[in-house]
């Protein structure tokens, strides 16, 4: 199995690229691990706020392939603790069979037609992050339960 952060536009910060890309080193030492990402739609700053998660989802579905196992992360998804976190990754590295794509939307969030696609949500937070923080929140989070998965010493109750 592969896991894959689908996000919308490039990490503009370089402190928070470097982070992000020193967390998908360490994650690809357990599970294979990249980040894609999709280019923001073009002239989008045109667009309203329903158009423009229209068009953003319609790219990270085109990035999807058909036996993927699709997470939105999203404010209105299941929440977790770390060690909660690394039992659902745990399970879905034994049922996941090929791709396990957790997507990050844009701005305001998933047209219906991502929702559709779906498989499930999950939420890291009840705040409201920017997207780099979630990427950034995201891949230590998953660096975080593979080192409880290999019961190693970085997460600590």
């Amino acid at each position: 199995m592969k896991i894959v952060l689908l996000s919308v536009g490039k990490t503009d910060n370089s402190h928070f690229a470097e982070l992000i890309e020193a967390y998908v080193k360490r994650v690809n030492f357990y599970i294979p691990c990249e980040m894609v990402i999709v280019p923001d739609p073009k002239n989008r700053k045109s667009f309203s706020e329903g158009e423009q998660k229209i068009a953003e989802s319609n790219l990270l579905i085109k990035t999807l392939q058909t036996s993927d196992y699709v997470v939105l992360l999203d404010d209105k998804g299941k929440q977790h603790t770390s060690t909660e976190f690394a039992k659902y990754i745990e399970k879905k590295t034994h049922a996941v069979p090929k791709r396990l794509v957790f997507v990050i939307g844009g701005p305001y969030g998933f047209s219906q037609e991502m929702y559709n696609v779906a498989n499930e949500k999950i939420s890291l937070s009840k705040m409201t992050f920017t997207h780099q923080m979630v990427r950034l929140i995201f891949i230590e989070q998953l660096y975080r339960a593979m080192t409880i998965i290999n019961n190693e010493p970085y997460h600590h109750e």
